[in-house]
């Protein structure tokens, strides 16, 4: 089946009591039993949901997985996914990663006895010199957030398997429609599901895709023993999201081309990040690896002035948390995003007080250009 038909069907098919064609929402904390150790496949609703099982096998299919489990939001899906690891374990970890993994990774995570290597992933030599016989897992952000830098997933895949590590690799920017890391050689993919897969800024959640049985199994089991599972609701939203996902995802990245062909255009702008052109260090990569460039773009303004101007100047673009909806945000990654990273972090990173980061929605791209030729006049 093609993208599109699949996102529209996948894992999903008439009820069968009621031809009901949408999922409907179960929502009921438990289910009756005909007798002892006799159900009907369902006993409780943290261990299972038929609402929640149709979301878990539409992204699954999507990602060209075998297996889908959602969480309560991205950053408890990558929580479970490091209780894969034990006390000792290296993670070498993508060095420009999202502020909130940093946070879990170095100030919940490290006190429990892992081991995280921060690393410069887009760099090869890097990778191969930072492994060591501890490494058990390299998780990778490609692109990054907020400066869309690009790891190689299918050399650095190799890498780590000739090690015995795995990869995961957190797939949120691109989404299934644009990058499958899954078929790049990957061992798991996460998501935050509050982003592009649903699309439309009204529910948190995460989902973790994989072709393993055995990191499925182990998994599932952390999914009903710790129970951080997305309520029936917020699963009928993304099943709702999915569906147009391929229609959205082409129109975002329509708008994020011409508004990045427009930015850098613009005397104010002193970086832009944006790897649609020759120009982004891994260009040919994001062109060889991901079918798109998807509809995030940052910029320097060079100082924090110069960003307060232009954050409170928009009108259409809305300063806020997140990204991914069919809205267009607009952020200041060292204060929101990346404020529980270090300043000498940040600044090394290209993470800057002048960095501006927008996720660019599908209004019409003229309204955009001119919100933010407004805003960038100083």
């Amino acid at each position: 089946m093609g993208f599109s038909t699949d996102a529209i069907h996948g894992g999903q098919s008439p009820d069968e009591k009621t031809g009901a064609i949408i999922t409907p929402i179960f929502q009921t904390s438990t289910y009756i039993q005909d007798g002892i150790g006799n159900h009907r496949g369902y006993e409780y609703a943290r261990t299972a949901n038929p609402t929640r099982e149709a979301l878990e096998q539409n992204v699954a299919i999507l990602e060209n997985g075998k297996h889908g489990i959602a969480f309560s939001s991205g950053m408890a899906a990558t929580d479970m996914i490091l209780k894969l690891m034990a006390p000792g374990d290296e993670i070498m970890v993508t060095h420009n990663i999202y502020g909130g993994t940093y946070r879990l990774f170095e100030m919940v995570l490290r006190d429990y006895g892992l081991i995280f290597n921060h690393v410069d992933t887009s760099d090869l030599e890097a990778v191969k010199v930072a492994m060591t016989p501890a490494t058990k897992m390299i998780f990778l952000e490609s692109p990054t957030n907020p400066v869309l830098q690009i790891s190689d997933i299918q050399a650095i895949s190799d890498i780590a398997h000739a090690a015995g590590a795995i990869v995961c690799v957190d797939n949120t920017f691109m989404t299934p429609y644009f990058q499958r890391p899954l078929e790049l050689g990957a061992d798991i993919v996460v998501h935050s599901t509050t982003k592009f897969l649903n699309g439309h800024s009204d529910m948190i959640g995460g989902i973790v895709l994989t072709r393993s049985d055995e990191i499925h199994d182990k998994l599932r089991f952390l999914q009903n023993a710790v129970g951080a599972i997305p309520g029936p609701m917020d699963c009928f939203l993304a099943l709702r999201g999915t569906k147009t996902l391929a229609v959205r995802m082409k129109q975002h990245e329509a708008n994020a081309r011409r508004i990045a062909g427009f930015l850098r255009e613009l005397p104010s702008i002193e970086k832009i990040y944006y790897p649609g052109y020759e120009d982004h260090p891994q260009h040919e990569l994001a062109k060889r690896q991901a079918s798109g460039f998807g509809g995030i773009i940052a910029f320097d303004v060079g100082t924090i002035a110069h960003a307060d101007h232009v954050l409170k100047a928009v009108r259409i673009f809305a300063l806020a948390e997140s990204l991914g909806g069919v809205e267009s945000l607009i952020s200041h990654p060292a204060s929101m995003t990346h404020g529980s990273v270090p300043k000498e972090a940040k600044d090394k990173l290209g993470v800057t007080d002048g960095l501006v980061r927008i996720s660019v929605g599908i209004e019409d791209v003229e309204d955009l250009e001119n919100d933010l030729q407004h805003a960038l006049k100083f």
